[in-house]
C-alpha cells in the first residue's frame, strides 16, 4: 500500500511571524519505488522528510503508512513505527565514534531486546553484504568517509525495513564514494526496498526512477523517468 499523504501542511512560529514549511502537499509512493526529493534550501524537503520518516507530525493533513493513519499518534507509538518500518541514513552518518562497526550495527537490536550473540551475528552478515565484513573491528575514524556510509546503511537495515529514507546521503563524500553508495541503493531497491532520498544534486537524483521537486512548501514537479543509473 506504501505511503499517502493528503493535504499535509507545517507551520512554524518565528518570532511573531507564522512560517509555512508545507503548504498543503498530496503525495503517494507506491511500496518498491526508488524516489528523490529536491529543492532549493528552506523548500520544505527537509520537512518533507522527518514527517515522512515518522519523525515529526504535520500541523494538518492525513499520513497513511501502508494503511494506517499516523499524522497525529504519540511519541511512542511513531518511534514503534520508525523501529518497525523505516531505516535512516544521514549525511554525518550519526555513527559513535568509540564504538566498532559491528557494535555500531547491532546498536538498533539492543534496543529490540535481541540478545548479543544474534545481534552481532546479524550485524556482521550486513556489514558484509556491503562490502565491509573484514572492517568490521574498526573505529568510524579507521575508515574512509564511503565506508562509514555503507556501516551507516548496514545499521538502518539491521530491523530488515521495508523503507529507507536518506537525507543527502553523499553529502559529505567524494565522487567516487558518492557513486559507490548509490549502486548500493540502486541494489537495496532491487531487492524489493523503497528509497526515498532527499538531495540537492542533479547527478544523485539521476539514480531515483522518480524525481520529486519541492519549493516554497509545494510540490512543483513530479517525473517518473523511463529509467534510471541503476
Amino acid at each position: 500500500m506504501g505511503i499517502r499523504l493528503e493535504a499535509i501542511t507545517k507551520e512554524y512560529t518565528v518570532g511573531d511571524e507564522l512560517v509555512a514549511a508545507l503548504a498543503g502537499v498530496s503525495l503517494a509512493i507506491e511500496t518498491g519505488e526508488f524516489v528523490a526529493i529536491m529543492g532549493p534550501s528552506g523548500s520544505g524537503k527537509s520537512t518533507m522528510m522527518n514527517i515522512l520518516g515518522c519523525l515529526d507530525r504535520p500541523t494538518s493533513g492525513s499520513y497513511l503508512l501502508d494503511g494506517q493513519e499516523v499524522a497525529h499518534l504519540t511519541d511512542d507509538q511513531l518511534a514503534y513505527i520508525r523501529n518497525r518500518s523505516i531505516g535512516f541514513v544521514f549525511q554525518n552518518f550519526n555513527l559513535l565514534s568509540r564504538t566498532t562497526a559491528w557494535e555500531n550495527v547491532a546498536l538498533p537490536l539492543v534496543y529490540a531486546k535481541i540478545g548479543e550473540k544474534e545481534r552481532l551475528e546479524q550485524a556482521a552478515a550486513l556489514l558484509e553484504s556491503v562490502g565491509l565484513g573484514t572492517r568490521k573491528q574498526h573505529l568510524p575514524n579507521e575508515l574512509s568517509g564511503g565506508q562509514r556510509q555503507r556501516v551507516a546503511i548496514a545499521r538502518a537495515l539491521i530491523n530488515n525495513p521495508s523503507i529507507i529514507m536518506a537525507d543527502e546521503p553523499t553529502g559529505n563524500l567524494d565522487s567516487r564514494s558518492s557513486i559507490e553508495i548509490m549502486k548500493l541503493f540502486g541494489t537495496l531497491h532491487r531487492q524489493g526496498k523503497t528509497i526515498i532520498l532527499v538531495t540537492h544534486e542533479p547527478d544523485i537524483a539521476a539514480y531515483a526512477k522518480r524525481i520529486i521537486t519541492v519549493r516554497d512548501g509545494l510540490i512543483i514537479s513530479d517525473e517518473v523517468k523511463e529509467s534510471n543509473y541503476v
